[in-house]
């Protein structure tokens, strides 16, 4: 680790809101964790105490004290999905990978971690590879998962693969339907929401496939960029109080018309989503 890369990320992040997420989160993608150093530097350069820095990076899931594979494969342990056999598909991840959960091959290329819950409990068992939701998983398809999960998940056909299927929703707030029969992508209505960055506000479609990340928009977002998102009709801002578990950014929720929750990450280029079919619920306001 270069202590000069450290200061660097310091200074670009100096004064901002946020900076201490900012800061860690741009430290993880460089090094695919967080090194000890590295924390010492940004707690002496920031004045804050090392145990309050510990406390943020062991708070959010998408960090990691360790040196994480080129992979992360999560297998849910939560109630449902414990029930449903959970515990012998992570068995059986360990078996193929030769790891225990919490390790990485020797190869760098998976890390094997457990979690509590996944947030889309009706389709347990769950296990999430670098973002991409595998339902109803059976020891049968284990090994498959793992090989998809080297080969690269994001090598998707919205035609044939079974971890695309479109979803029809509506705004968490006035439940007004977000769907717009005018605009399609990918084949089926896009979903409707305006949007702002970088003092710039316009529209943007999202594909309604949940799996897919294909958009259109009035104003190109850079990558990285922190996207507000809002309800075109009501015009409240769609933001959750859950923090995205990959990279911690705001979470945008949206209710699933048949019945549950779909939420997507707010920064561009993140792919972290989540679906729950459990129940329908809102969201209140981050912080609320």
């Amino acid at each position: 680790m270069n202590p000069q890369t450290i200061l660097r990320i310091l200074e670009t992040h100096s004064g901002e809101r946020g900076e201490l997420i900012a800061i860690l989160e741009e430290i993880q993608a460089k090094y695919s964790y967080l090194p000890e150093q590295a924390l010492r530097i940004v707690a002496e350069k920031t004045g804050r105490s090392l145990v309050d820095i510990y406390g943020v990076a062991t708070f959010y899931k998408s960090f990691s004290l360790k040196p994480r594979g080129k992979h992360l494969v999560s297998v849910c342990l939560g109630t449902a999905c414990h029930v449903r056999g959970g515990l012998s598909t992570a068995e059986a991840f360990e078996r193929h990978l030769g790891i225990k959960a919490g390790e990485t091959t020797s190869d760098k290329e998976i890390t094997l971690e457990t979690v509590n819950c996944l947030g889309a409990c009706a389709l347990g068992p769950i296990v999430v590879v670098d973002g991409h939701y595998f339902s109803n998983v059976t020891l049968q398809k284990v090994k498959d998962i793992i090989h998809k999960a080297k080969v690269g998940l994001d090598r998707v056909d919205i035609r044939t693969d079974e971890r695309i299927f479109p979803v029809e929703v509506s705004c968490p707030r006035c439940n007004h339907s977000l769907m717009d029969k005018s605009h399609y992508i990918d084949g089926y209505p896009s979903i409707s929401v305006t949007v702002s960055f970088n003092a710039l506000h316009g529209w943007l479609r999202l594909s309604c496939l949940y799996g897919s990340f294909s958009v259109d928009s009035e104003y190109k977002v850079p990558m990285d960029a922190m996207v507000n998102f809002f309800c075109p009709h009501c015009h409240e801002e769609l933001i959750s109080s859950s923090p995205c578990p990959n990279c911690g950014a705001p979470m945008v929720p949206m209710h699933v018309r048949s019945g549950g929750l779909v939420q997507i990450c707010s920064r561009r280029g993140c792919k972290g989503h989540m679906l729950d079919l459990s129940e329908a619920r809102l969201l209140s306001r981050r912080g609320s």
